[in-house]
């Protein structure tokens, strides 16, 4: 049985991450990780006709992606824990309705995959099933349509605007199996200080992931060289530096020496003009079911922590002036 422990979850089971992929675009193709991914697109369209079937394909073929290197079909998955960034999640929603498997559908924007992972671990650790799929995916085209400016447009981007990414992640959980263990999760607070700009998502997001990491690490008694790294999923270099003062001023816990943002990592800043960095659900997605994963299986890390990060904001809200609240969901992933 699962133990809770203040407001975070430990798992006694030995339930892992046995096997993982990642698929992106071509800007991200281009940028320091690419030789981490499955496979990175030329066409952002992947052959479709819109940018949300390219989503939809995107994710369909990362998870295909997945079962292949799991040796698995479909049938074998007790379920699928996904969502996206588009309404209605008609990016997860389309990509497995045609593949006859149980589906959760989830929102947490840009902190989907660490809440797949989270729903995942719970669903196995109470016995409900033998194993099943976190993923998710985002695409810059089509996050640009929904929530800012068709590209059309042509608008001019703020200094503080992210770059969503065009990826896709998805993780394999077994129970009971040998793998990269999930052994013990968070499920973030919604935490508003009062943000209103969408095009600074990264300082609207770090308090929620100050608030997680810290109590996590005193739910868990742990400190932040316990880690080799803590993960966040796209705060980009505003949110990343907020989040850094924040847990100094706010909670005497120093966490510089050991974060890393993805936002920051999946591209290069100076090279490919993405202003404070990465975001998007397939951000964090697809570092964490490549470069993370990978270093975990091998032994180069041993213990991480990762906090994907989410701004709960919608066109609607934008446009009646409310504030753009954060939630951050945490994971703690150990290698064999």
């Amino acid at each position: 049985m699962a133990q809770r422990i203040g407001k975070s979850i430990k798992y006694e089971k030995s339930t892992a991450i046995t096997a993982w992929a990642a698929q992106v675009g071509d800007k991200e193709g281009e940028g320091p990780m690419a030789h981490e991914f499955d496979k990175v697109y030329e066409d952002n369209y992947l052959g479709e006709d819109s940018w949300e079937k390219s989503e939809s394909k995107l994710l369909k073929n990362t998870v295909e992606c997945l079962l292949k290197k799991s040796k698995k079909v479909i049938k074998d998955i007790d379920c699928i824990f996904t969502g996206d960034l588009l309404s209605q999640c008609i990016g997860s929603n389309y990509a497995f309705r045609d593949m006859s498997v149980q589906v959760v559908g989830l929102y947490g924007a840009c902190s989907t995959m660490a809440l797949g992972l989270i729903n995942a671990a719970n669903f196995l650790e109470a016995g409900c099933g033998k194993n099943a799929i976190a993923a998710t995916s985002s695409h810059f085209c089509s996050s640009e349509r929904q929530f800012r400016f068709p590209l059309q447009y042509g608008g001019v981007r703020t200094p503080t605007c992210q770059w969503t990414v065009t990826g896709a992640g998805a993780s394999l959980l077994e129970a009971s199996s040998p793998g990269v263990r999930i052994t013990a999760s968070r499920i973030g607070e919604i935490i508003d200080l009062g943000i209103k700009d969408q095009n600074n998502m990264g300082a609207g997001m770090a308090p929620a992931a100050c608030v997680t990491i810290c109590e996590f690490l005193k739910d868990m008694n742990m400190k932040p060289d316990d880690f080799d790294c803590i993960v966040t999923g796209d705060l980009g270099s505003v949110g990343s530096d907020l989040l850094c003062q924040l847990t100094l001023k706010e909670y005497n816990t120093d966490i510089s020496s050991v974060h890393r943002d993805c936002g920051m990592m999946i591209f290069d800043a100076e090279k490919q003009d993405v202003h404070a960095g990465g975001s998007g659900c397939g951000c964090s997605a697809s570092l964490i079911n490549s470069y993370f994963l990978n270093r975990l299986q091998s032994g180069a890390l041993k213990r991480i922590m990762y906090v994907a990060t989410g701004a709960l904001l919608s066109p609607t809200t934008v446009k009646q002036g409310e504030t753009i609240p954060g939630i951050a969901h945490a994971v703690i992933l150990e290698g064999e």
